[in-house]
């Protein structure tokens, strides 16, 4: 009953001095909305870095050509071409524990369609690399080991490509010109949106490796390998036998370095999800300060009102108001400030985050445990910084506070 009572008294106070209670909110409410909307904003990024690099292929690992000294210049992963065929169909048959081997060649090329053209890549690829790159075809088919055997000119192109060649015409069976040379366009690939780096996953016309080695580039390397693994768990130890399988037909001395690269896309994953978990434990805490600043504010305003209402908190103590319910009172009222910012402050914080994505071109992952954190910390706020103002509330002296004006 005792309680019901503060917790009327307390709400009339308030009510009393709308202004002023909307104003010690504000601090509260930007609070609460800054961590929601700057949490929201660092998991976007988060997800965009993990679908980016899914889309890449599951388990994957990438050998590349180059990162060679040579002549104190340290080359580039793909500028050295120090990989063959020949190697990737080594990892197939030595290395356990692989799924799927795809060598790669590529280049930049004009393709044109009638009266029309678009500058895209050009990749050679084997059949594998439909498994290893999670493809999933719009409408057609992928082309297969026969093609790649007698070196066809097939392609498969993405939607990109078919948009600004094609329109809104199904290009599957028709006839484009790579490099002057006709190719039948046997399938499209469904989108994948753009990978890490901005580039248009698209934006893509996939060959015969062969085909493009032998009747485009006129080269016998390939540019890189792409290798599937069985399971997460066995990265580490196919990328060693991987190393050490290539150092051995490269014949590369024991004291020399690799003339290749491999990229382990899962350990990239966790790096880069590490890196964007702090960005976003940052953009929280920043926020965060905004939420003691709101305190402060809670703190300032309720010693105004102990002021304010001295004479009636020596009323209250003279007619019998023990210690705790005087305490309890101004607790309450601290407490109610911070829980009405809070929820206001949740609301307008996912109306931002909302705003944010459909405005600003921008991805954000509203998360719920941001949302429970920020209310909990308003929470605390409210109640810490109402303690100093209710416990200096309880210990008037009542004759003192009876006399005051």
């Amino acid at each position: 009953m005792l309680f019901t009572e503060l917790l009327k008294m307390a709400g009339l106070s308030l009510i009393s001095n709308k202004l002023r209670t909307f104003l010690t909110m504000l601090g509260i409410i930007i609070g609460v909305c800054s961590v929601i909307a700057m949490v929201s904003v660092g998991q976007g990024v988060k997800k965009n870095v993990v679908d980016s690099i899914s889309r890449l292929g599951s388990n994957m690992l990438i050998v590349m050509s180059g990162s060679s000294n040579r002549g104190g210049i340290r080359g580039g992963a793909g500028s050295v071409q120090t990989l063959t065929y020949n190697d990737a169909e080594a990892i197939k048959d030595k290395i356990k524990y692989v799924n799927y081997v795809s060598p790669t060649v590529q280049t930049n090329s004009q393709v044109v369609y009638g009266h029309e053209n678009w500058s895209t890549t050009v990749t050679g690829v084997t059949p594998e690399y439909f498994s290893i790159q999670s493809l999933t075809m719009q409408s057609g088919i992928f082309f297969n080991g026969h093609d790649v055997d007698v070196r066809n000119r097939v392609a498969v192109i993405g939607t990109t490509v078919a948009t600004n060649l094609f329109g809104t015409v199904n290009p599957v069976g028709k006839k484009i010109r790579v490099g002057n040379a006709p190719y039948t366009v046997i399938g499209l690939i469904a989108s994948k949106g753009q990978s890490m780096g901005g580039q248009d996953q698209d934006d893509v016309v996939l060959i015969p490796l062969t085909t493009a080695q032998e009747r485009l580039l006129g080269v016998t390397y390939v540019r890189s390998i792409n290798v599937q693994v069985a399971s997460e768990e066995r990265m580490d130890e196919v990328q060693a036998n991987i190393e050490k399988l290539l150092r051995q037909r490269h014949r590369i001395r024991e004291d020399a370095e690799d003339d290749f690269n491999v990229r382990n896309l899962t350990s990239l994953m966790e790096t880069m999800s590490e890196t964007t978990t702090m960005i976003t434990l940052l953009l929280g805490s920043i926020a965060g300060i905004s939420l003691i600043v709101g305190g402060i504010g809670i703190m300032n305003i309720m010693m105004v009102s102990v002021t304010e209402r001295t004479r009636e908190i020596g009323i209250r103590k003279a007619i019998g108001a023990t210690f705790n319910s005087i305490m309890l009172q101004f607790l309450i009222e601290s407490t109610m400030i911070s829980i009405l910012g809070g929820i206001i402050g949740i609301v307008v914080g996912i109306g931002l985050a909302q705003a944010i994505s459909k405005f600003g071109g921008f991805t954000t992952v509203i998360s719920g445990l941001s949302i429970a954190a920020s209310f909990g910390f308003s929470l605390f706020v409210g109640v810490f910084f109402g303690m100093l103002p209710a416990r200096k509330a309880a210990k008037l002296d009542p004759i003192d506070a009876l006399r005051y004006e």
